[in-house]
């Protein structure tokens, strides 16, 4: 053990092979603020998405916006609700598999299907638009059967497809936040964390 400029304890181990018992407290105890910090930085990475129109007729803030207020005002409950506001967050990161890093991001957080519901949502949402790029449109059509399907279809096709308007009025995000706070307070599953 080692204490820095700042006057925080370190671990001193520079292989975890050599590790100690007491370092891994140090760690415990050093990495509970940040990971109580990670709604903030979510919705920091968010709010990335505000000004990229990226040919649409609002910004991808604005669309997810839009989808979680449908959502909300539709009745569904909050985590679906955060997982409407979240389900384009990896735009900025993974242009190409938005849904996987969106997924990734959720999956400790969230319910198995809603879970599935983000990561599968550009496959079925591409039922709406994959036919003018020369794609399947159905290419949706492999999940058929499973049982979150009509959630997901339902997902896209009352939230996420819809929410392209500039005309709506969308709830501003700080009405999210809260629920993105409470959704991410507590992980259901991780590998960090002992099963009960």
């Amino acid at each position: 053990m080692s204490r820095h400029d700042d006057g925080a304890a370190r671990a001193g181990f520079t292989r975890m092979e050599d590790a100690r018992p007491e370092e891994w407290m140090i760690i415990g105890r050093s990495m509970l603020p940040y990971q109580q910090q990670l709604a903030d930085r979510v919705v920091t990475h968010l709010q990335l998405l505000g000004g990229d129109y990226g040919g649409y007729a609002v910004d991808r803030l604005e669309h997810s916006l839009q989808t979680a207020t449908r959502a909300h005002r539709d009745g569904r409950d909050e985590e679906y609700v955060v997982c409407a506001l979240l389900h384009d967050v990896g735009d900025t990161l993974g242009s190409y598999n938005h849904a996987d890093v969106a997924a990734a991001i959720l999956k400790p957080f969230v319910s198995e299907q809603n879970h599935w519901i983000v990561d599968k949502h550009a496959i079925f949402q591409g039922y709406y638009f994959f036919h003018h790029l020369g794609l399947d449109r159905d290419a949706r059509e492999q999940f058929r059967g499973h049982e979150w399907f009509d959630a997901t279809a339902e997902f896209c096709e009352a939230y996420d497809q819809c929410s392209f308007d500039p005309a709506y009025e969308s709830l501003p995000l700080d009405e999210f936040v809260p629920m993105v706070r409470r959704v991410f307070a507590q992980p259901r599953r991780s590998i960090y964390r002992r099963e009960e």
